[in-house]
């Protein structure tokens, strides 16, 4: 399967580990490397998997993480008094890096929330389907919420897949999958469940349906939403309204 998809929305291993500090409740003063590292080495082997274009930084956190976890393991005499101050200078130097990042990306966040205030003062027909959306709407989905569904559903997929030996189907390509989804998510008329758009047990199908809804969303042709933090996605046919 020769397709290679570029999304936008990574922006950066900080990004990623913040997501993952979020996801699972720790205390950004106080990171475990091991569990951080488990996390993040998952992730980025499914965009590996996916054959996703990631920048190499996200390979030199990995490294930096993996050397952290490794020291982390290593009882108390098996390293130097140089290589322990490493260590901690490391965890410290990672640890305010991402402090700094969270606080300019809670600024950019505000800065929007301004904006969009902003852009009330000014009226605008109803004609224009500014309101057609639910009122709350649905939260910002980003890759990383999509790649951990993704990750959950293919795991799903191995404990649940049948004993018997199957036919395996014709390689689908995803410009094909794409317009399968289209139908089904027109057909549908109300949001579907994400996982609910994989039917195949096989990997280079679920490859395929997922390249194809990353795809679909890059040319604003679907939404995917979120009703909470880390809660089940939903997709539905049509972009989002930010472009209206």
């Amino acid at each position: 399967m020769e397709y290679k998809v570029k999304i936008d929305s990574f922006e950066g291993p900080l990004d990623l580990l913040l997501h993952l500090i979020n996801k699972l409740e720790i205390d950004i003063y106080d990171i475990p490397a091991a569990e951080i590292t488990n996390q993040y080495l998952l992730y980025v082997n499914t965009m590996q998997e996916l054959e996703l274009d990631i920048a190499s930084e996200y390979l030199v956190m990995a490294a930096t993480l993996i050397a952290m976890k490794s020291r982390s393991l290593l009882p108390d005499h098996a390293s130097t008094d140089d290589e322990y101050d490493e260590e901690e200078d490391t965890g410290e130097e990672l640890m305010r890096r991402l402090i700094e990042y969270k606080k300019y990306k809670e600024a950019a966040v505000k800065l929007q929330e301004l904006e969009k205030e902003r852009t009330k003062l000014f009226s605008r027909s109803p004609a224009d389907g500014l309101f057609a959306p639910v009122k709350e709407g649905p939260l910002n989905v980003t890759i990383y919420d999509m790649l951990g569904a993704f990750q959950k559903m293919t795991r799903r997929k191995k404990l649940s897949v049948p004993r018997q030996a199957t036919v395996r189907r014709q390689e689908m390509s995803v410009e094909t999958r794409m317009k399968m989804l289209m139908k089904t998510l027109h057909d549908a008329k109300v949001p579907v469940l994400f996982e609910d758009l994989f039917q195949s047990h096989e990997r280079e199908e679920l490859v395929v349906s997922f390249l194809a809804i990353l795809e679909l969303m890059k040319q604003n042709e679907i939404t995917v939403m979120q009703k909470g933090s880390f809660a089940q996605l939903y997709v539905v046919s049509g972009g989002t309204t930010n472009d209206k």
